[in-house]
């Protein structure tokens, strides 16, 4: 029979406080990463609004030949009309749009910007606009019109917007 000490022993108060700090330290670890998926989801959303200015851009190609300046000349709404839940407006500029996050963004997006930019088969009218997302490589025989002013981290951004761009 087993002395009365030994069948009655538990865990001592430092092995709980070592699996408590390794529990923590594993809590601690996972947040960055919480958050970045958190940042990506509302980036996401926030794409779909540019999808407005998508098909005026593709018009005015078609039609003309060149790049919209501005949205007016993309026929769609003023910057400042073009809004949603993650997304305090959508400027055209040369063709490439550019959403800048705030509304109901997280305050890490606050006045952040993506730009989607037009690449397009030169004297092509044809051919449909590719939209270049900010990192991504320019198709072959395609060419990229606009600035890319996107300034948040690649962590926040779509995957097809991760790539790096041909120099």
């Amino acid at each position: 029979m087993m002395p009365r000490m030994e069948r009655e022993r538990g865990f001592t108060w430092i092995e709980m406080l070592v699996v408590a700090g390794v529990v923590a330290l594993l809590a601690l670890m996972a947040l960055p990463g919480l958050r970045d998926r958190a940042l990506r989801k509302q980036v996401e959303e926030g794409l779909t609004l540019a999808d407005v200015a998508k098909a005026g851009v593709q018009a005015a190609w078609a039609a003309k030949g060149e790049m919209p300046a501005d949205n007016a000349a993309a026929g769609v709404p003023p910057s400042g009309k073009i809004v949603g839940n993650f997304v305090k407006d959508v400027k055209v500029e040369q063709g490439a749009i550019t959403l800048t996050f705030g509304n109901n963004a997280s305050k890490d997006l606050e006045d952040r910007h993506l730009t989607l930019r037009p690449a397009v088969v030169p004297d092509e009218r044809a051919v449909p606009i590719a939209w270049i997302c900010h990192g991504s490589a320019v198709p072959h025989g395609m060419e990229a019109h606009g600035r890319d002013l996107t300034d948040m981290p690649d962590a926040w951004l779509p995957v097809a917007c991760r790539g790096h761009a041909k120099p």
